[in-house]
């Protein structure tokens, strides 16, 4: 399988990562044993980054992951690099009530996450979002304490800006950051990736399918449980979702002259945005994964392209990412 470099300072892994959010929160109720096996087959396919959350699920995603690493073959547990994000703070309810920072903080979120995936170190370890009040260098500095003590590998960086991104890198080696980015949710174009590709780190690009908004496979009458994050986001709703549906009719139709489906094309174009670029694809079933590789074998001309640019521009989108809450949050980080 292709691989690609994490970075100058990261590891190398496959050419697509495995996001495992979905199993265990925010997109309704997911099939456990299901999910296992989607794992498994990830590893077994020559998949090597597997990414999850100490929140997802309030542990429960963690300890997923470490059931399916433990009933593993030992030679594909042993390929399987571990990205753990910590820092977002919810309640008993699963609401969410901000981000820390602190050193100290940092060092209890480590604890707690080696315990649930049963592993002695985490490959990949960042904060989900920074910190307003806490400086990114000390957030920073105590990964670096950990990467120090042997408890984590390569530190990370999530959904930060290009000042926060600089910052960081100033203070520890940097192999990664984790941000959204796909044909509808184009802004790292501007700072951010020119900010990374001078300082040599890598983008995991989460929502290359922008939550299945864009996967070929969501409908306008597809009913949402209330615990389904796309309930709420704004690109889900009313006229919004019509016209970005519109954007996935235009893209199918490229899909269809290729012989792949929406899903494939889709990632195919973030596959080849460049080297420094790991898509991370959500599949809760082993089905959506089968999909997603398929992508890997899809070559994409100059001329497609232009068709896929053409048909789905930068921009072209109705509708923010997240509630306006997240977003004022994020374009802060901007």
């Amino acid at each position: 399988m292709l691989t690609r470099s994490l970075g100058t300072t990261g590891p190398r892994v496959s050419a697509l990562g495995l996001g495992c959010m979905g199993m265990s929160a925010l997109y309704g109720e997911a099939d456990r044993e299901e999910a296992v096996a989607t794992i498994h087959a990830a590893l077994e396919a020559g998949v090597t980054l597997l990414d999850t959350g100490d929140f997802y699920g309030m542990g429960h995603n963690e300890m997923l992951i470490g059931e399916a690493l433990r009933s593993a073959p030992a030679a594909r547990r042993e390929q399987a690099l571990v990205s753990v994000k910590f820092g977002a703070l919810r309640d008993p309810a699963g609401a969410w009530s901000g981000y820390d920072g602190r050193p100290a903080a940092v060092h209890n979120f480590a604890a707690y996450s080696l315990q649930r995936l049963g592993v002695d170190h985490i490959d990949v370890y960042r904060i989900a979002r920074v910190d307003p009040d806490v400086p990114i260098e000390e957030t920073v500095g105590a990964i670096a304490e950990l990467v120090e003590k042997g408890y984590v590998r390569h530190i990370g960086l999530s959904e930060a800006g290009a000042g926060t991104v600089r910052r960081a890198a100033a203070t520890a080696p940097i192999a990664d950051l984790q941000i959204e980015y796909s044909l509808i949710s184009r802004g790292i174009e501007d700072e951010i990736l020119p900010a990374t590709r001078e300082l040599g780190i890598g983008i995991t690009a989460y929502g290359v399918l922008s939550r299945g908004l864009i996967s070929g496979h969501f409908t306008q009458d597809r009913q949402l449980a209330a615990n389904d994050f796309r309930a709420h986001s704004p690109r889900f709703q009313g006229e919004n979702l019509q016209h970005n549906l519109n954007l996935v009719e235009a893209l199918r139709k490229i899909a269809e002259q290729k012989g792949v489906s929406v899903a494939q094309i889709a990632i195919a174009w973030a596959l080849s945005r460049g080297e420094d670029i790991v898509p991370l694809v959500g599949a809760r079933t082993r089905e959506r994964l089968t999909e997603a590789l398929g992508a890997l074998d899809v070559v994409l001309e100059t001329a497609d392209l232009t068709a896929i640019e053409d048909a789905v521009p930068a921009g072209a989108a109705a509708g923010d990412r997240y509630p306006s809450a997240q977003m004022a949050y994020l374009d802060s980080e901007r």
